[in-house]
């Protein structure tokens, strides 16, 4: 089945306009749901929506409010909120250009595809606007509406296409200066600092998002299909977790056993291989 566009618009910078469509770079088709189930019958369990001395109301009973004390909410009338709701603008207006670095993480939302649409003035355009951010090495900042909201939307090279991925508001990120006021002041000791960099030093390759697996996820997969096939689940190993044995962990120590540890295996690694040639 073939993936279905989420929006739908013109990307335009200046006086250059493009058709173009958007797809979601997120697949959630691996994703385990897990429903409340009532164990005596087996059944799932539903939700009423009640109202405290009342009981169970209509759905054409429910309105949204916001609460502004105890008890005390402000109620907002369906139509009142479809006034409100941005239409969907059809453009997106490229009106800054930042380096990708400039944006802090913590900004970024969720990632989409942009493609240009099926015509061949869209698609020169299209890579025209793609190489000119790849060689300036920038990220073309822009806002677009849809679903009833806008977005601030931040576009870059991907491959063949763009990536466009959403951008929180500054208001929607919490400072971290409060929190991060309850971590210690520690002077760093220089060659606990350096051990820890020759390990990460080590341990430095580029990024696969492929090596990494989700054990969890595996485990309950298993764990359902041997459900599903027995009924029953099967005595664990008996292999227990090591337990804290009350040792106050020298960390400068740990660091030197895992640089010497490293060492110790690169060297037997490097025998190993000179005995096969030989």
């Amino acid at each position: 089945m073939a993936a279905r566009a989420y929006w739908k618009g013109h990307l335009r910078l200046s006086l250059v306009s493009i058709k173009v469509e958007l797809f979601s770079a997120v697949a959630h088709a691996d994703e385990i749901r897990l429903n409340q189930i009532h164990k005596p019958s087996g059944k799932r369990i539903r939700y009423e929506k009640v109202v405290p001395g009342i009981g169970p109301v209509d759905t054409d009973e429910i309105v949204k409010g916001y609460k502004i004390g105890k008890d005390e909410y402000v109620v907002l009338e369906p139509e009142e909120l479809d006034e409100i709701k941005l239409e969907s603008r059809e453009t997106i207006d490229l009106v800054q250009f930042v380096d990708h670095c400039e944006i802090d993480p913590r900004y970024f939302e969720k990632p989409y595809y942009v493609i240009p649409a099926d015509e061949e003035v869209a698609a020169e355009g299209f890579a025209v606007i793609r190489e000119a951010l790849r060689d300036t090495q920038k990220v073309g900042l822009g806002q677009m509406a849809s679903r009833g909201r806008d977005y601030v939307v931040a576009i870059k090279p991907c491959g063949e296409g763009l990536l466009l991925e959403t951008l929180r508001y500054a208001d929607e990120v919490r400072e971290s200066d409060k929190i991060f006021e309850a971590v210690p002041d520690i002077k760093v000791d220089k060659e606990m600092k350096e051990l820890a960099e020759e390990l990460i030093s080590r341990k430095a390759k580029p990024f696969k998002a492929e090596n990494f697996q989700s054990g969890y996820t595996e485990a309950l997969r298993d764990l359902i299909e041997e459900k599903r096939k027995s009924g029953a689940v099967s005595t664990s190993d008996g292999k227990k977790a090591s337990k804290d044995d009350g040792k106050v962990v020298d960390l400068k120590e740990a660091l030197k056993k895992s640089v010497s540890k490293g060492k110790s295996s690169k060297s037997a690694s490097g025998k190993s291989s000179k005995r096969k040639t030989g």
